[in-house]
């Protein structure tokens, strides 16, 4: 036996896209209620629907950039314990 293994490293996701399209939808929903309720009036039905696919897609960007700060997140805390246990050994 060796006294290096290989190992695997499993990262679970952070974000559950299910659960994230669900609440975008809902999001979107309550959005156009909303500004419904406020200007006192009703988006047809086409209107509310380009609403609608305009929000998804302006929340699926932030869905993508919050993917992209946590895989900095992730490499900055990978480099940290790499640094802490090398200096631990160090020492």
């Amino acid at each position: 036996m060796t006294n290096r293994q290989e190992k695997t490293i499993t990262i679970r996701s952070a974000v559950d896209l299910n659960i994230v399209g669900e609440n975008i939808l809902d999001i979107a929903a309550f959005a156009i209620e909303k500004y419904e309720f406020q200007n006192d009036t009703d988006l047809s039905g086409e209107a509310r629907e380009e609403a609608a696919r305009r929000i998804r897609d302006a929340l699926w960007e932030k869905v993508k950039e919050m993917r992209a700060r946590r895989q900095e997140w992730l490499q900055q805390m990978f480099e940290t314990a790499d640094r802490v246990v090398a200096e631990f050994v160090e020492e």
